[in-house]
């Protein structure tokens, strides 16, 4: 069901989606989850203006974005801190504000982390394909990124809903990204030497890295065999390595099949704090024990 108003762009930023839990279930037909990438800070929002936590927020991308609100609503800014506005007067981050009709509300660049989420009483009403409202920039499933002068319908709040008075807590991501990751399903494509080196080099965010997947830049990870695999499977938070040699951990809008070799599993635990590394921060992955990454082959000894 859908309110009255909904929300008008006023700035759409680098790049602003519509996003829900995703569309699980449909890899077999070539279709990936999706769905918010910091799934803590779209939760919290959600939560933050009485939604179910199923409800469609706005993801945010380094810069932010402004929207008008047609008609009355209650909104909330998460996920990565940023000066949060209302008709140009500071307004609270991760604390719920009411807008009346025709209110500017303004997410200001990130001062910390990447992705900021704005929640809406009743949720952004986007059509649902298959079941879900995210934006998916791989399969182009989903409501098409923000444009400025678009406008989004919001869907109606639960009938007795009302927002939770509390702040939003955040933890500011620090100088390094440390990623548990789980060798296998092909480790035993690489050397031991490029074992050794994914889990002791130091990597760096690249400018490069979308909501596909982070990409690294640092050490190449020496193979001991050449040529690629058949095209097969690939699970959210897989670490593959293309020709170059430097790792690349799929993140919610993942391809579902790839023949380059798969290293690792990050844990999707550890996703959300990838989602809000900025370009230039720190990488480091650390082993975790056989068994804990589900999908992995567990840490081995390097051979």
């Amino acid at each position: 069901m859908t309110a009255d108003g909904g929300l008008e762009t006023v700035r759409a930023g680098a790049l602003t989606t519509v996003q829900d839990l995703g569309r699980p279930g449909y890899a077999h037909l070539g279709v990936p989850r999706s769905g918010a990438l910091d799934l803590t800070a779209h939760r919290l929002a959600n939560l933050l203006v009485g939604n179910p936590e199923s409800a469609a927020t706005l993801e945010t991308t380094l810069t932010g974005c402004a929207v008008r609100a047609l008609a009355p609503t209650t909104a909330v800014v998460t996920g990565a801190p940023c000066p949060v506005a209302v008709d140009g007067r500071p307004a609270p981050w991760g604390q719920p504000v009411r807008l009346r009709a025709g209110a500017v509300l303004e997410a200001g660049a990130a001062t910390h982390g990447v992705r900021s989420y704005l929640g809406f009483a009743g949720g952004v009403g986007a059509d649902r394909v298959l079941g879900s409202r995210a934006t998916d920039l791989l399969s182009g499933l989903g409501p098409a990124p923000l444009r400025d002068g678009a406008v989004l319908p919001l869907g109606a709040p639960a009938p007795g809903a009302r927002a939770v008075p509390d702040a939003a807590p955040w933890r500011t991501p620090g100088p390094e990204l440390v990623l548990p990751v789980g060798y296998g399903p092909r480790d035993d494509w690489f050397t031991a030497e490029g074992l050794r080196t994914l889990v002791t080099g130091i990597y760096r965010v690249s400018a490069a890295s979308n909501r596909i997947g982070l990409r690294t830049e640092g050490p190449a990870l020496a193979r001991r065999r050449e040529g690629e695999l058949a095209s097969e499977g690939m699970s959210l938070g897989a670490i593959q390595v293309p020709p170059e040699g430097r790792p690349v951990l799929f993140l919610a809008d993942h391809p579902t099949t790839g023949g380059y070799p798969v290293i690792g599993v990050v844990p999707a635990a550890a996703l959300g704090a990838a989602a809000q590394a900025a370009p230039g921060t720190a990488v480091r992955f650390t082993p975790v024990r056989s068994g804990s990454v589900s999908g992995a082959a567990g840490v081995p000894p390097p051979r």
